[in-house]
């Protein structure tokens, strides 16, 4: 079993950062691609971004690209998710999930993802 739990969320004022951070516990954390996706009220649930299990290569949703970066720190087994220039559209349960490597299926769809968090939620005030 793994575990990830999700901080660092909070009220932010538009136009400025927030740093959200995902720390695993139990199986090895490097078997593991790990995804960050977010659901506003009466919203799916979308893909923000994931990265795989050595850092080396990220993916985003192409209307977040260039505000919004996803890295890992395999030593400490924890993802980040680090966002900028937030408007009020980004307030939304931001949820991080982890995808087995050794298994096909796409990094864009959260029915491939295996473990996910509580999620920590994230508001932007105009």
């Amino acid at each position: 079993q793994l575990q990830l739990v999700e901080s660092g969320g909070g009220l932010v004022q538009a136009g400025g950062a927030l740093n959200i951070s995902c720390a695993a516990s139990g199986r090895p954390f490097d078997t593991y691609i790990m995804g960050w996706f977010r659901q506003a009220p009466g919203k799916e649930r979308e893909f923000v971004a994931a990265i795989n299990w050595s850092g080396d290569a990220t993916y985003y949703q192409d209307s977040l690209k260039g505000r919004i970066f996803i890295s890992r720190d395999n030593a400490k087994k924890t993802a980040f998710l680090q966002m900028n220039s937030l408007k009020p559209e980004d307030s939304a349960v931001y949820y991080c999930a982890a995808k087995n490597r050794y298994y096909s299926g796409s990094v864009y769809s959260g029915a491939e993802y295996d473990y996910w968090g509580q999620g920590t939620q994230v508001t932007v005030s105009s």
